[in-house]
């Protein structure tokens, strides 16, 4: 069995963030959800509202032999802008802010690392405002939200992979 990693990123609406995500090399698997809230059990209907505290978030784990997690941080920074507080595209609020939620110190300082590396490439115009938060908890979205976009080709999205060099 694969040594498997597990790391939980917000980059504004899931659906398509999840997509991209989920097809680089190294990825096991994904699931959409929410963290960094103060409510127990929330669903989507909840969060939209925007006074939860969660944002809508990515479980991805991954073979960290594969996919070094900041390979897989610059590769995040690259499909969302990081400069933007709690907005992507036409999403706005809090639940579509950018936040990585680290479990342990290690992808806590690897992740420090990958947002120096981004600031400092000047490829964003901007501040980078991509939080550092404290993994606490996940709550797994409504099954009609999982692979949202593969089940709904053309569905809406708002990210893309931009071709930029950290």
């Amino acid at each position: 069995m694969a040594y498997m990693e597990t790391i939980y990123l917000a980059g504004g609406c899931y659906w398509g963030l999840e997509d991209l995500i989920r097809q680089i090399p190294g990825v096991l698997s994904t699931q959409v959800g929410f963290s960094g809230g103060h409510i127990k059990n929330v669903c989507y209907k909840e969060v939209t509202k925007g006074d939860t505290g969660h944002a809508e978030t990515i479980k991805i784990e991954f073979n960290p032999e594969l996919l070094p997690l900041k390979q897989l941080l610059l590769h995040f920074f690259k499909v969302h802008d990081p400069t933007t507080p709690n907005q992507q595209g036409n999403d706005r609020g809090t639940q579509y802010r950018s936040a990585i939620f680290c479990t342990n110190t290690d992808q806590k300082e690897i992740a420090m690392e990958a947002i120096n590396l981004v600031e400092v490439s000047a490829c964003y115009p901007g501040y980078i405002v991509t939080s550092l938060e404290d993994f606490s908890a996940f709550y797994p979205a409504e099954e009609s939200h999982q692979k949202y976009i593969q089940k709904n080709p053309g569905g809406y999205t708002c990210h893309f992979i931009r071709d930029i060099t950290f």
